[in-house]
Formats: structure tokens, C-alpha cells, sequence
């Protein structure tokens, strides 16, 4: 899984490389890129919540690629901060929050076909397992330990959620949706789990060696949260 996630990243990077190479000449700040990001990102929960579910995530794949922009751009310019990561890891939380509240609206409206009252605790379970692979990692990482491991990073949330939404829409009561939306629900929480336990492995005395020592980059910026 590591491996096809890296694989498909350093495609992505290939693709979007001459905006990255621009927006180094130009001297953006990494900070409006994570801007920028955000509030395309936060707009496709408005989207959501007017039933436009393609535009939605399209909005979602084209926010997600400004994690790539941002931390291209700051080590290329030297203008990665401590600050820079932190505002980085928080706009993305804020944003995965808004979006899953745009589905929450999608799914309780009951005058329309694609209200159903059962989404609307999938999706609950989804966010809370999203966020939680976030704080997982954040505490680890306090305790010196690498935690970036985990079979729903944010890259796969992010792909999840903007093809289904995308490529499939409302079609047929908006099935592939709800059966994302379903597996998220499972396996952002598995991935809480896997981390928990990886943690507990390389804090016992004995299991400190397998651990990997956290050697993050300033700017700490990036999609895989």
C-alpha cells in the first residue's frame, strides 16, 4: 500500500511540476498556497449541501492538490516554518470537517431521493476516524515516534471521496458515495487502530528499536495525515 501511495504521488508531482516550478519563480508563499487550498477545499461542502455533488468533488481533488503545491513551494523557496506546518495540519482538519458537514446536509435532506438518516451516522463515523488519524499521529509524534503508517491516510480520503463524488454523482441514488463513504467509516478507524497499536509496540522497552526516530522536514507540509 506504501508503496502504490508513493508510486501515485510522485506521479502527481510529475504532472503538476511546471505549476510548481511557476509558483517557486514567482516566490508564492507556501501559506496562500495552503489558503488557497483551503477554501476550495471548504467550498465543496457548500456544494455538497446544494445537492452538486460532481462540482463537489471536483472542488475536493483540486484542494487536495494545493498539499502538493505548498510543500514543493516552501523547501524550493526556503520559506518553511514551524508555523507554516502547524497552519498547514490545521486547515486541513478545518477543511475535512466542512466537507463532511456538506455530506451531513446531503444526506438529511429528506424531501429528496438521496436523504437517508443512516448516512448521516456512517458519515459521523467517518470524520471522527479522519480526525483521529490525525491526533494519533500528532501525539505520537510528541513522543518521538514515526506514526505516518495506516491504510486511510489523507490522500486516500481526499482520491476516495472527490472520484466518487466526480465521477459518479448522484447516479443510481448515489451508491458509489454511500459505499465510500461506508468503507471510510471502517477503515479510517482500523487505521486509528493500527496506529494505536504501533505506538503501544515502540513504547514497551523492548520494542523502542523498531520504532523509527521522527525526522520531519520544517516545512511538514503534505497530504499523508
Amino acid at each position: 500500500m506504501k508503496r502504490l501511495r508513493d508510486l501515485a504521488e510522485r506521479a502527481l508531482r510529475s504532472a503538476v511540476e511546471p505549476v510548481s516550478a511557476a509558483l517557486t519563480r514567482w516566490r508564492v508563499h507556501p501559506n496562500t498556497l495552503s489558503s488557497l487550498g483551503f477554501l476550495i477545499t471548504c467550498s465543496s461542502g457548500y456544494f455538497f449541501h446544494q445537492h452538486e455533488v460532481r462540482t463537489a468533488g471536483a472542488l475536493i481533488l483540486i484542494g487536495g492538490v494545493f498539499d502538493l503545491f505548498d510543500g514543493t513551494v516552501a523547501r524550493r523557496t526556503g520559506l518553511a516554518s514551524p508555523f507554516g506546518a502547524f497552519y498547514d495540519s490545521s486547515l486541513d482538519r478545518l477543511s475535512e470537517i466542512v466537507v463532511y458537514l456538506g455530506l451531513l446536509s446531503l444526506y438529511n435532506d429528506y424531501r429528496l431521493e438521496l436523504g437517508d438518516v443512516a448516512m448521516i451516522y456512517v458519515v459521523m463515523l467517518a470524520m471522527a476516524g479522519s480526525l483521529m488519524i490525525s491526533y494519533t499521529r500528532a501525539r505520537a509524534e510528541a513522543l518521538g515516534i514515526d506514526c505516518s503508517i495506516g491504510l486511510m491516510q489523507r490522500a486516500e480520503r481526499v482520491l476516495l471521496i472527490g472520484l466518487a463524488a466526480v465521477l459518479f454523482g448522484e447516479q443510481n441514488g448515489g451508491i458509489v458515495l454511500k459505499v465510500v463513504l461506508y468503507a471510510l467509516a471502517i477503515l479510517t478507524n482500523i487505521t486509528v487502530l493500527q496506529r494505536i497499536w504501533w505506538v503501544y509496540r515502540n513504547t514497551r522497552p523492548e520494542g523502542r528499536a523498531v520504532g523509527r526516530a521522527v525526522r520531519r522536514k520544517p516545512s511538514g507540509r503534505g497530504p499523508n495525515t
